[in-house]
């Protein structure tokens, strides 16, 4: 919990509250709690401790349902941040699903795979950086602030895994994208093939031969790879393109 912000007021999402161990971690200090979980058991159980001791879990509500159906923004009713521990078949969902929130959170902390956390913070030119690289760090600033071992959950899942900070807004601020949604897809599309040039990419927006001028005016090599771009690049690239 030292890793989290811990100022005075302002409200939580927590995604996946479980047994509620960090939903009272983060309760107190004038701070509202929104404690999501879809197990219908495990919120009944939840809901049966806050309503028993509340003065162990104040400023904490408890919303169930499915947190990639809920709307996050009306149950915080403002800015929020946000703490979750994904499942790891869900974290591209989940970090998806934020991006939509951008405007109203403040900042993330999410505990993930620590394969999926390298990726997030990976630079361009790292064997790790990717569209989820790039997508990430679009909408904020991801940070690695604590590697956690299988031996700490019960039961042990068979992967590393981290707490990845991240803290809003992220390059979007400065690279004046009017159309994020378009902006994002074009990104993925670059990252089409990793083996491939931008220009063989990028072979579905026109011909070989106008991508290939296209790159080389922005200053990239010829075979210039999504992997080595930075967002402002892909910003220049884009920006030429439509």
């Amino acid at each position: 919990m030292d890793t989290l912000p811990r100022s005075a007021g302002g409200v939580w999402i927590e995604i996946g509250a479980g047994h509620g161990e960090m939903t009272q971690l983060l309760a107190g200090g004038g701070r509202r709690v929104v404690a999501i979980e879809g197990d219908a058991r495990l919120t009944e159980g939840l809901r049966e401790r806050v309503r028993a001791h509340p003065e162990a879990w104040p400023g904490v509500e408890v919303a169930a349902g499915d947190a990639l159906k809920l709307d996050w923004g009306k149950l915080a009713g403002g800015e929020f941040r946000m703490y979750g521990n994904l499942p790891y078949f869900i974290t591209s969902p989940i970090l998806h699903r934020m991006f939509g929130y951008a405007d109203q959170i403040r900042s993330a902390h999410i505990v993930i795979q620590l394969e999926v956390a390298a990726r997030i913070v990976a630079l361009p030119g790292r064997r790790e950086y990717g569209y989820l690289s790039a997508a990430c760090q679009f909408y904020a600033k991801p940070e690695i602030v604590l590697r956690i071992p299988p031996g700490a959950f019960r039961p042990p899942p068979r992967v590393q895994s981290a707490l990845v900070s991240m803290t809003l807004p992220g390059e979007r601020a400065s690279l004046g994208i009017s159309d994020e949604g378009r902006f994002l897809e074009f990104v993925q599309a670059c990252f089409g093939q990793k083996r491939k040039t931008l220009a063989n990419n990028l072979r579905a927006m026109g011909p070989r031969e106008r991508m290939a001028e296209t790159v080389a005016a922005c200053g990239l090599r010829p075979d210039a790879r999504a992997e080595q771009l930075s967002l402002a690049e892909f910003a220049a690239l884009f920006a030429r393109l439509t």
